[in-house]
């Protein structure tokens, strides 16, 4: 087990060096950092002495050992933009995209599962076909489109909720939390509905092929003979045996949401970690695009290899693989 550990976090590492090196050569490469801070009347003294002080004379090895080392410490020096340190505007930003994660992950859970129990239990009728079928078209539209569509139903044509902002919020701390103001539970129901619709179909579909399988299996058919109801057979027998690759699915996606979450942010200029990327773009604002590349990738890495740890505790057969 120790040496499955080894290999695992030694992989993560390996992957957020990798990581870093390409966040690197858009720091080192993609525009003058000197020629975006200084104003336009500053003479040639002051810029090299920028360029001193923020170490672009060094080798391109000494830059890049000093990044790491910095980026490990959460230290990615000042936005080009706002002249502010680019930990506290992603610390700013950070609540408001983790809370959208949050309830989109429970909307893609609560509503995908019963689908995909309903679609298994009722295969060959009219009403699972249609919710199968609509799960494609879940798959295949983008995700900025479903937001666009959102917002010209709910909010532009019935008006029932906010179409853009987070509404109001409360600081608990340095947490800001839009959970709590009845305006800021509201602005958050679309755009978590738009992020989640990839997560719901999939784990719709994910559900209904386990259930399938696992109503095939014999200790399933002894159950029916015992005479168990057929609701205590589906969701107390047969779910229980569904939901490990549901919880695995979950805990991998939650990364690709926090990292596509940009689209979805830009669409309802939702204030999060997406949109400052967006901005960071618009203006190369490279230290926050370097930022967010290696802060998202830490969180994806993070949850891959807990997975896998859970796996192999779980099943000692993987500690070989």
């Amino acid at each position: 087990m120790l040496a499955f550990l080894i290999k695992r976090i030694g992989n993560a590492v390996l992957v957020m060096l990798t990581v870093a090196f390409f966040a690197f050569l858009i720091f080192r490469f993609l525009g003058d950092p000197v020629e975006i801070m200084v104003n336009e009347s500053a003479t040639q003294v002051e810029r090299d002495e920028l360029r001193a002080r923020l170490g672009l004379n060094d080798g391109f090895l000494v830059q890049y050992v000093r990044f790491v080392t910095n980026a490990a410490q959460g230290e990615f020096g000042l936005s080009w933009r706002n002249q502010q340190s680019v930990l506290t505007l992603i610390a700013e930003r950070f609540p408001a995209t983790f809370e959208l994660v949050l309830i989109a992950t429970f909307l893609s859970l609560a509503i995908g599962i019963p689908l995909g129990v309903f679609t298994a239990i009722g295969r060959g009728r009219w009403w699972a076909e249609a919710l199968q079928f609509s799960s494609i078209v879940g798959v295949s539209l983008p995700s900025f489109l479903v937001g666009i569509l959102l917002i010209l139903t709910f909010s532009v044509t019935l008006g029932w909720l906010p179409g853009y902002g987070r509404g109001d919020v409360v600081r608990i701390g340095w947490w800001s939390t839009g959970l709590l103001p009845p305006s800021g539970r509201a602005a958050i129901v679309l755009p978590a509905l738009s992020l989640s619709l990839f997560q719901i179909t999939l784990v719709m579909r994910l559900v209904r092929a386990e259930m399938l399988e696992t109503l095939r299996t014999d200790f399933i058919k002894f159950a029916r003979a015992r005479g168990v109801k057929r609701r205590a057979l589906w969701f107390r027998h047969a779910l229980k045996n569904c939901l490990m690759p549901v919880v695995t699915l979950t805990a991998m996606q939650v990364g690709n949401l926090i990292a596509f979450a940009l689209v979805t942010e830009t669409v309802f200029q939702w204030p999060g970690m997406g949109m400052l990327f967006m901005q960071a773009v618009t203006f190369v604002d490279i230290p926050v695009m370097a930022a967010y590349l290696c802060i998202v990738s830490f969180i994806f890495v993070t949850l891959n290899t807990l997975v896998d740890i859970a796996y192999a505790v779980i099943d000692p057969r993987l500690r070989a693989a």
